[in-house]
């Protein structure tokens, strides 16, 4: 492409190039990359094979720029304040660094995210963004119920239930009380631990650690995500069946989990990369949610809290299992 053609697009009164496929070549278009995550990173890995699967190839129709900055979102910040300066097209954020997005306004920006974009104040609604954000969310109300069941169902015994979860966390007050509201439909005690950010994980932690509970759930975030394994062994060590939201929490350790694939939003995030850099608004664009939800499940931390799983159904229904 010899130039770059701006169209004003309707609907948000915002402009975002229009890139048009040329006869006689392919824009190369940059895609600046932002986690806190470290590498190998297997959500790019997830969104650069979605992208390859639309037809773009790297280093001719579209490279990429990437930062991390692990556990650390403000580490970001200078990096951000350099974009105006960059000849960036499209902004993609993984997770809490979506938080110092919010500071650009005039880039598109995909993310996503564990917790609620309209609670965190980058999107309008989830139907109507409205804003230069888009992406997707992990976010479901509906799971929190049915991770509490999931949990009964392996242990019937269970009475009080410790919820391990980051108050830091955009949602983290609907989801406490989707969790509360099944936990009073089943007879359980919920028994809630708090704290808030990477800095107060470890008095969280023995905090849960100190709680007569008989299992432990533990809300999805990337504070919790970075410290799967410890909290997998605190579970252990105390006898304490486990819940999860991502599977990457039983691969280091948790008996159950039962979310959405983390890797397959990321290939789905790809498509709306695509749309943005055909042209389209992202104020227009609905935030995506999962479609489909997997189950995993640890053997070897069941046999280490000496549960059979044999006698319940959750083996038929697990999409995972980990032995």
């Amino acid at each position: 492409m010899k130039r770059r053609e701006f169209i004003l697009l309707i609907g948000g009164g915002l402009a975002w190039p229009a890139i048009a496929r040329a006869q006689d070549g392919a824009k190369l278009h940059r895609i600046f990359w932002v986690s806190t995550a470290s590498e190998p990173d297997p959500f790019l890995d997830g969104f650069r094979e979605g992208m390859r699967a639309l037809g773009y190839v790297e280093g001719k129709t579209v490279t990429f720029e990437t930062h991390y900055a692990p556990g650390n979102p403000q580490a970001l910040r200078k990096i951000v304040s350099e974009l105006q300066q960059r000849d960036i097209d499209l902004v993609v954020s993984s997770g809490p660094a979506t938080r110092v997005m919010t500071a650009v306004t005039d880039i598109p920006v995909l993310f996503a995210l564990s917790g609620d974009p309209v609670a965190l104040g980058v999107v309008k609604s989830l139907a109507h963004p409205g804003t230069n954000f888009t992406g997707s969310t992990f976010l479901s109300l509906e799971l929190a119920g049915k991770r509490v069941e999931l949990l009964k169902d392996i242990y019937p015994k269970l009475r009080k239930l410790a919820v391990f979860s980051n108050t830091d966390h955009p949602g983290e007050p609907l989801e406490w009380r989707a969790t509360l509201e099944s936990c009073r439909n089943l007879g359980i005690e919920a028994a809630y631990v708090p704290f808030c950010g990477a800095r107060e994980i470890e008095n969280g932690l023995t905090a849960a650690g100190k709680v007569d509970a008989d299992a432990l759930l533990v809300f999805p975030d990337a504070v919790t995500l970075v410290h799967r394994a410890k909290i997998a062994e605190l579970a252990i060590a105390h006898r304490l069946p486990s819940m999860f939201g991502w599977s990457e929490y039983c691969d280091a350790g948790g008996l159950l989990s039962y979310g959405a694939n983390q890797r397959t939003t990321y290939f789905r995030l790809a498509t709306y990369a695509d749309r943005i850099l055909r042209g389209e608004n992202p104020s227009d664009l609905p935030v995506m949610r999962p479609e489909k939800f997997e189950l995993a499940v640890n053997l070897k931390t069941a046999r280490l809290l000496g549960i059979d799983l044999d006698v319940s159904s959750i083996l038929f229904r697990a999409s995972k299992v980990i032995s």
